[in-house]
């Protein structure tokens, strides 16, 4: 079974995800910003989810990790959670 690393920001509204992500196009540092403004318990280790199985995640966010360029952040994606900017650090298929 595919297994992939990630880390996100997790955010209540797409706009304030739009807004992050235009940092982080500009140098932000991911971990910093998922420190200061993401809602999942993942903050304290800068957004890092660990690695996981293909179906472990909601499905739109099991989309981006297992088909989307990795290393590159994509979002805001919806979830049933809020609005994820998710950077795919690596994945085996």
């Amino acid at each position: 079974m595919a297994t992939a690393c990630a880390r996100h920001i997790l955010v209540k509204t797409a706009a304030e995800a739009e807004k992050l992500k235009q940092q982080l196009a500009k140098g932000a540092d991911f971990a910093q910003l998922a420190k200061r403004h993401s809602l999942c318990n993942s903050r304290k280790r800068g957004g890092d989810l660990g690695e996981f199985r293909r179906g472990q995640m909601a499905k739109p966010f099991d989309d981006v990790v297992f088909k989307k360029p990795l290393l590159t952040v994509h979002g805001p994606v919806k979830t049933r959670f809020g609005y994820h900017l998710i950077e795919t650090i690596y994945r085996d298929r």
